[in-house]
């Protein structure tokens, strides 16, 4: 044996190791040799890379593979660049150090995110060669989180929807009307969602609350979509026939819930709340309010009083205290997406 160690390292700029658009990484190419050798040469590469892929099986026994790429960047900076045999450069035994800085593209790019169906990946690669020796090859991933686009239509104004309900058999109607303060949050930020209840009904109803997770991967002309539950909550409940409650429910969003992902053509990582009134012996009524996830280092500006169609005071009202959110415990096949990915080792991702 000759090199006895390759590897790369990097330094954090963060408590949480991440990195963003403009960011400069610095770090080390380390390799270790037990005895005097020759180097051809060494290269870092640096890669930003999209993929998604999937298999769909038929009743005939037959499947298709659906797979698509998106590319980023792919920066190559030779540290000892390739030389004939005879000038090729000789270490000697021990620790050598090889320094690189990698400055990240300044452009729109999606987060890290690592699912069975589609990754996008960042990552640093060295390759050593050395004269009649098979080329040797040493991979790092770092996490990188995309800039929050600010410039999303209504990220930070209100939303309202409402929906009703006649329930059958002369059993009367149900009307809700949700509001939320705006529709970009951070991850474990609290949203307080207001409900307002008229229940004309002979039923009691009480709303409940689940946040999904959409996942969509596309590649081949078609798509394929996931929906999972983040967390659930109930709120409180609204007897029958009382008329007009506001039911305010506190949820405070997972901190490690990845950011969204809306800027890419592979992979599509997105949020929606569902509202219902849960009522038995009958449909829910229930409607679905968007949300955008946004990184936690960002800075938000929120905008005038003016802009908001209810006043602070409106979501708070103090003869209904807002309950908390409820654990609830989800199904078991529940597999959460993770902002720091598990590095892949299958073959077709390690192209990457």
């Amino acid at each position: 044996m000759t090199i006895k160690s390759f590897h790369i390292e990097y330094d954090a700029i963060n408590s949480r190791n991440t990195f963003t658009n403009g960011d400069t990484l610095n770090g080390r190419i380390v390799l270790e040799a037990d005895k005097e050798t020759k180097i051809n040469s060494l290269a870092l590469i640096a890669k930003g890379k999209a993929r998604a892929c999937w298999t769909e099986h038929y009743d005939n026994d037959k499947s298709d593979v659906y797979w698509y790429d998106e590319k980023y960047y792919n920066f190559r900076h030779d540290i000892v660049k390739e030389t004939r045999h005879d000038d090729s450069e000789i270490i000697g035994i021990g620790r050598h150090v090889f320094p690189f800085s990698f400055k990240i593209p300044d452009r729109e790019m999606p987060s890290s995110f690592w699912s069975m169906f589609g990754r996008v990946l960042h990552k640093l690669k060295a390759e050593l060669k050395q004269s009649m020796r098979l080329k040797k090859r040493t991979e790092i991933y770092y996490t990188f989180v995309s800039r929050a686009d600010m410039s999303i239509p209504r990220l930070l104004l209100p939303q309202h929807t409402y929906n009703d309900k006649y329930i059958p058999f002369g059993f009367g109607k149900v009307t809700m009307d949700v509001r939320v303060r705006k529709m970009g949050y951070k991850a474990g930020e609290s949203m307080n969602v207001r409900v307002d209840v008229n229940n004309l009904s002979k039923c009691s109803v009480r709303p409940r609350f689940i946040l999904y997770e959409k996942r969509t991967f596309s590649g081949g002309g078609r798509n394929k979509v996931e929906m999972r539950p983040v967390l659930k909550a109930k709120g409180d409940s609204v007897e029958s026939c009382s008329g007009k409650k506001t039911v305010t429910q506190v949820i405070t969003l997972p901190s490690e819930l990845p950011p969204s992902i809306i800027n890419c053509s592979v992979v599509k990582l997105e949020y929606k709340l569902k509202i219902f009134l849960n009522i038995k012996w009958s449909s829910d009524p229930e409607v679905m309010l968007p949300l955008i996830i946004l990184p936690r280092e960002t800075d938000i500006t929120f905008l005038p009083p003016s802009y908001y169609d209810l006043s602070i005071e409106a979501f708070e009202d103090q003869n209904q205290p807002p309950s908390t959110t409820q654990d609830v415990d989800l199904p078991p096949s529940y597999e959460t997406s993770s902002l720091y990915p598990c590095l892949p080792s299958d073959e077709f991702y390690s192209t990457l």
